[in-house]
């Protein structure tokens, strides 16, 4: 593996994105999308699922990804250096947080919105409690459990006629919030895969998006150098960037009255 020197024109395809994200920097924070303003469709659809309100599920993974993008973006200029891992790392949570966004803020209708939001804290309940048993966390007065707020929630999906709730696995909101911005849905997983390859460190990502610069020979053969390949990082970086603009045009849409 090798890092290697990035001039600014060497890494003109990011700076869309970086610069997508800069006005969302403040000093010392992130600004956050508006919580939702009263009468706006977002409201009315929190209006019944309080407290699981599906607006701070969008809030939260759009800053997610502001973090995740930015911290590529100082990485990049500060040192002028691309390292074959990092990026793909930082640009898979981006993707991630910006298709989750869409997909809570897609939907053919209020009901499928709420479901999903829903479904969403449900599995954000349910990992909760997974860590609960790992550190063998017990609750005290009059706290809850992951598990009893998972079941809550099961409950509130029930009460509103949500029930079975959708599944939540980020493949397929991926490729759904993909659809709903204008994006090709198998394109934009098979870059989400490649990226996530190199962030578990896995073999076959070099094969298909890396680039060998070097080769030296070693008693069992070579060590060969790999650099990032361009075209496969723009690829994800072009369906960040998408992602975040189509969730700042549909938050605002969505933050009018009803």
């Amino acid at each position: 593996m090798a890092t290697s020197p990035k001039r600014p024109d060497d890494v003109a395809y990011l700076l869309p994105l970086f610069q997508a994200v800069a006005p969302y920097r403040a000093d010392g924070h992130f600004r956050q999308l508006p919580e939702p303003a009263p009468r706006s469709s977002l409201a009315t659809d929190d209006a019944a699922l309080k407290p699981w309100d599906g607006s701070v599920l969008i809030r939260t993974s759009f800053a997610a990804g502001l973090f995740h993008v930015d911290a590529l973006s100082r990485n990049v200029t500060m040192t002028g250096q691309i390292d074959p891992f990092s990026p793909w790392t930082l640009l898979r949570g981006a993707l991630e947080n910006f298709a989750t966004a869409v997909w809570l803020l897609s939907g053919k209708d209020r009901s499928e919105r709420r479901a999903r939001a829903l479904a969403l804290w449900r599995e954000d309940m349910r990992n909760r409690g997974q860590h609960e048993e790992d550190v063998q966390h017990v609750v005290t007065g009059q706290g809850k459990s992951g598990e009893q707020r998972r079941q809550e929630i099961e409950q509130v999906a029930t009460t509103l006629g949500l029930t079975p709730l959708p599944g939540h696995k980020a493949g397929t909101t991926i490729a759904a919030a993909a659809k709903e911005a204008g994006l090709d849905p198998v394109r934009v997983q098979a870059s989400w895969r490649v990226a996530s390859g190199f962030a578990h460190g896995r073999f076959w990502p070099n094969l298909r998006a890396a680039t060998p610069r070097s080769a030296i020979p070693t008693a069992d053969g070579y060590l060969v150098g790999m650099v990032i390949n361009d075209d496969e990082l723009e690829r994800l970086a072009k369906a960040c960037l998408k992602l975040l603009e189509h969730t700042t045009q549909r938050y605002a849409a969505r933050n009018t009255v009803n």
